[in-house]
């Protein structure tokens, strides 16, 4: 059932687990959910993850058939869980962790029904915490992630063709991707959150208003996927901010860059440079301690200063953040929002995206991952940060 590449890894993550249930007195967690049973077992299945406060794990599978190894027991339905835990001598928790933000309320009433516990806890909000700090193996698979995605960047110039549409121009991008080992699969948290593999923003729909939480919205392909490319002719003076996203492993890079179809306004390179002092701004002030709202606040200042308030982070939906944790999930802790009680901390891995949009021309700035070490942040993802001229 475990990869032995992961053994030490997965047993590191356990051992956090246990012992973050064991401050909230939780004698038991119960997982189902895609991304929770990956974090903690290393794959997806059809099924259950129990891990006991003290004890080993148990692996209750429905699908696939073939998994073997020890703790796994094959089920049909939920209910076999505590007749499994009475033939074995075993007890249920008291105080059960379920995944509260993120099962159905039918699969939840299910789950709390058939385990009686006393007490049940969340935990979504538990795992999330956990997931925000970053193992070793999972650190290399955000290098991993980040080296092809700085590849396919490289690659964005040759995609262009005059007389292309944003959707053209994101048609070929995802097509790169998937040939330099993109997983396809985007995973976000969160209702209402769906989207493509990224974001193509040019000219005007840079400034549409979207209802999905993300830095810039688009007015996509239709109202029943209202976010990114609309068919924008690529055309003269536009500026196409590219945000695809670095799904090449589990572990999802984050990365923006902005391109121009000839000469733009001299507003639009100046907000753009705004947006890189931004980021070597929160380089020098980023690292352990430190409040993601002051990062927040630092660039808001900074862009207030130039004059560029208006444009920042959109003009008719201005997003109330500057930048998020990244993982198994593209929105994951930290957030660095105005009322943000986090705090950077070693193995947290970040996305920071100061962008600015310019009415008639487009959205412009920059968006890299970083990696909160013990003196301070590393980046991770590499390519040019100027505006690069496609024409």
């Amino acid at each position: 059932m475990i990869q032995k590449e992961l053994a030490a890894d997965l047993q590191q993550r356990w051992k956090r687990l246990r012992e973050a249930m064991q401050k909230t007195e939780a004698g038991g967690c119960l997982l189902s959910v895609d991304v929770n049973l990956y974090y903690t077992t290393g794959r997806i299945y059809n099924g259950y993850f129990y891990l006991p406060a003290e004890g080993e794990p148990w692996f209750f599978v429905k699908r696939p058939n073939g998994l073997s190894g020890p703790q796994v027991v094959y089920l049909r339905k939920p209910e076999q869980i505590p007749e499994f835990f009475a033939a074995q001598g075993l007890k249920m928790p008291e105080k059960l962790l379920l995944e509260a933000d993120e099962l159905s309320y039918n699969e939840y009433i299910r789950l709390q029904t058939l385990c009686k516990p006393k007490e049940t806890g969340n935990a979504t909000a538990l795992l999330r915490s956990l997931r925000a700090i970053k193992t070793p193996w999972e650190i290399e698979q955000f290098r991993i992630s980040a080296r092809h995605h700085s590849a396919t960047y490289a690659e964005i110039p040759a995609c262009y063709r005059p007389g292309m549409t944003d959707l053209d121009f994101q048609y070929e991008i995802e097509r790169r991707m998937r040939k330099n080992g993109s997983i396809g699969i985007l995973r976000t948290f969160g209702t209402n959150m769906d989207i493509f593999q990224g974001s193509i923003l040019a000219g005007d729909n840079a400034e549409t208003p979207s209802p999905f939480d993300f830095a810039l919205g688009g007015e996509g392909i239709g109202p029943f996927a209202p976010i990114g490319a609309n068919g924008t002719l690529l055309k003269e003076g536009t500026a196409v901010m590219v945000d695809m996203a670095g799904n090449y492993t589990a572990y999802i890079t984050d990365m923006t860059r902005t391109f121009a179809i000839g000469r733009l306004p001299d507003i639009a390179y100046r907000a753009h440079q705004v947006s890189l002092v931004i980021q070597q701004e929160t380089e020098r002030l980023a690292r352990p301690g430190v409040p993601c709202a002051d990062i927040y606040r630092q660039a808001v200042e900074i862009a207030g200063k130039e004059g560029l308030s208006p444009y920042f982070m959109g003009t008719k939906q201005q997003a109330g953040f500057v930048g998020h944790g990244i993982g198994i999930q593209l929105n994951e802790l930290p957030v660095f929002s105005p009322r943000s009680a986090d705090t950077l901390q070693p193995g947290m891995v970040f996305a920071l995206e100061p962008k600015f949009v310019i009415p008639g021309v487009g959205a412009v700035g920059i968006e890299n991952s970083f990696l909160t070490t013990e003196n301070g942040v590393e980046k991770i993802t590499r390519s040019e940060e100027e505006i690069i001229n496609l024409k």
